[in-house]
């Protein structure tokens, strides 16, 4: 049941009103979506803090076609579920739109399981 938090003017879903396995899919959504921008910063050499949801990967992060090729074979290497097309790397153009591929993946899977085989470091 959402909680009602004055500060932010009505009912706020919170992790503790969740069950255990909406905490855990949720937690792994969050973490999965920070894996995500880590890979991003590493590869493309960059501060984790300018990968946003809303950083364009060329015009903010300076990535070219190259980079970005690169860049979603590494997140097709590191989240075994996730399938990157040519054409889905030219429709994905900022950081969310990468995000949001790889847990449309997740959900495709519906068994629950983690699309992540490994910690990423």
């Amino acid at each position: 049941m959402p909680q009602v938090i004055p500060q932010f003017g009505g009912p706020v879903m919170t992790i503790s009103s969740l069950t255990s396995t909406q905490q855990t899919k949720a937690m792994h959504q969050v973490s999965s979506a920070n894996d995500v921008r880590t890979i991003i910063a590493n590869h493309l050499g960059i501060d984790i803090e300018r990968v946003t949801d809303e950083a364009h990967f060329t015009d903010d992060l300076g990535a070219d076609w190259l980079d970005r090729l690169e860049l979603m074979i590494v997140i097709e290497d590191q989240f075994p579920a996730v399938e990157i097309t040519d054409d889905d790397v030219d429709q994905i153009e900022v950081v969310g739109d990468l995000i949001r591929h790889i847990k449309g993946a997740w959900v495709v899977r519906r068994d629950g399981a983690p699309i992540v085989e490994a910690p990423l470091h």
